[in-house]
């Protein structure tokens, strides 16, 4: 009698099927594919041969050769926007790239980098030299110094003048580094005397860096407020007790990181990032899993043709000398590169179908923060694609500026879907995770049923404790994609006492 009984509440609660479950949250619409063409000549054939070569999604190669790009030009021009009487700004880009752990994120980053780190070897191979070059150069400075205090024997006046006659300590050579992937802000300030003046944070697991110890709680606002100020093109100032004051002008940061969704998550629903304005300052990019679609297949005959092509382009102007300030070494004096009469007359209209679609019930409203920032950005990458086809280049045309709009109203659409996104609650994200696994995986091999441990054991990596498991499958049972078996059950020859039965979508 007891049994019956059971199974009948069991029935009722737990296997009537009247109502099919419920979403656990609104459902990302699909991406829009990357405007490839709009990256130009150089740029979207080592685009395309990323995605022929790596098989990754079209997206992270584009977004890989486009930060790159961005590094290697920023030193060398500014954009001069038409408005507020002709504001100059830096082309630096914020790049962030958002893809499950498989899409061959870091693959595809390394086949854009590669001029980059031609060009470090190169310049490590000369700071070898050069270091011991200054190593003696520095003793003897030294000790000519000591010369001169002890020949003057007290006088301060001529201990002065042997000095000044003397001159300044040499100048150690560059670091022969441009990029980082974890730093920070503090020690990305503390390279500023010592490293080259243009500079990236890049990262393939860009993890490390937004869990890393210059975005926890206590420095993130320094560091979103000090990646603002260098977006913006601002001098950095830096006033510590031990080290004194200092202002470094001339300096430009670019940064990729590419990141799973969780991490996103992390990143996209911090209120106090999106108040400090950082969010507008992201090109965010979300592209669709390429996995289960990739294929062993013979590369096409242009693919390494094009990489090569883009890698020595980015090569020659890496070996350009940077536009430095008279008597600086690692300070830049970038070049004015203006619009073209038609690329104002298209940027300006763009201005203008910007600001109309901010207002309130606006299609950009949500995403105000970027959108007031979109032709900044569209005038920025603009410039990086002009400077790839030519470093000296003096003015951006209209056909590059077209360009630059396209890329900036496809970062807009994207920042819709993946902002949106970010803001449901992070436990209902993992929550998704788990149903995603249970029925891609789980099911598929061990059948329909499930039990704690084989969730905090086997499932998704971010759920590694019975305290998560029980409480991301609370979640699901009560939206009903899990129902409980409340005698327990059996799986894979063994008893278990908290077991769910998995539900199919309606």
């Amino acid at each position: 009698m007891e049994t019956t009984a059971k199974k009948v509440v069991d029935d009722i609660l737990h296997d009537n099927l009247s109502e099919s479950p419920r979403p656990l949250m609104r459902e990302m619409p699909p991406a829009d594919p990357f405007p490839v063409d709009a990256l130009g000549d150089v740029l979207a054939p080592a685009a395309r041969a990323i995605h022929d070569r790596v098989q990754a999604p079209m997206a992270i190669g584009a977004q890989s050769v486009l930060g790159t790009a961005a590094l290697v030009t920023q030193a060398y021009a500014n954009v001069e926007l038409p408005i507020g009487g002709n504001r100059v700004k830096p082309i630096s880009s914020y790049l962030i790239t958002i893809a499950e752990s498989g899409e061959r994120k870091t693959e595809a980053d390394f086949q854009a980098s590669w001029a980059i780190r031609k060009y470090e070897e190169s310049l490590r191979e000369k700071h070898d030299a050069a270091m011991l070059s200054y190593t003696n150069d520095k003793i003897a400075w030294e000790k000519a110094r000591d010369e001169a205090v002890k020949k003057a024997k007290g006088n301060r006046a001529a201990i002065k003048l042997a000095l000044d006659t003397l001159g300044p300590p040499p100048t150690p050579p560059l670091a022969p580094m441009l990029t980082s992937t974890e730093p920070t802000l503090e020690g990305l300030v503390k390279q500023f005397p010592t490293h080259w003046p243009s500079l990236g944070i890049y990262s393939s697991e860009g993890g490390q860096f937004i869990g890393g110890h210059g975005m926890n709680e206590e420095n993130k606002l320094k560091t979103a407020s000090g990646l603002s100020a260098l977006w913006d093109g601002e001098p950095v100032r830096r006033v510590r007790a031990g080290d004194g004051a200092a202002i470094f002008s001339g300096r430009r940061l670019s940064v990729h990181l590419m990141v799973q969704p969780e991490v996103a998550s992390i990143l996209f629903q911090d209120r106090l990032l999106a108040g400090q304005g950082l969010h507008s300052r992201l090109l965010v990019s979300a592209p669709e899993s390429a996995a289960g679609t990739r294929q062993p297949k013979q590369e096409k005959p242009e693919t390494a043709k094009a990489l090569e092509n883009y890698g020595n382009r980015l090569l020659d102007i890496l070996k350009t000398p940077l536009p430095l300030k008279e008597g600086k070494i690692n300070e830049l004096a970038p070049s004015a590169l203006r619009l073209s009469t038609e690329a104002v007359k298209r940027w300006t209209e763009f201005v203008g179908h910007v600001e109309r679609q901010i207002g309130p019930g606006g299609a950009l409203e949500p995403i105000k923060g970027l959108a007031n920032k979109l032709p900044e950005h569209a005038a920025r990458l603009a410039a990086v694609i002009t400077l790839v086809g030519d470093i000296h280049a003096i003015e951006i045309d209209d056909d590059r500026m077209k360009a630059g709009i396209a890329l900036a109203e496809y970062y807009a659409g994207e920042a819709l879907r993946v902002f949106e996104v970010s803001k449901a609650n992070a436990d209902l994200v993992l929550a998704q995770r788990l149903l995603d696994w249970l029925h891609r995986a789980w099911k598929v091999e061990k059948g329909d049923l499930v039990s704690l441990p084989d969730i905090y054991r086997c499932g998704p990596g971010a759920i590694r404790d019975k305290a998560t498991a029980k409480r991301m499958v609370a979640i699901l049972a009560d939206h009903g994609w899990a129902r409980p078996i409340l005698e327990g059950a059996e799986i894979d020859g063994k008893w278990r006492r908290d077991v769910w039965r998995i539900v199919e979508g309606g």
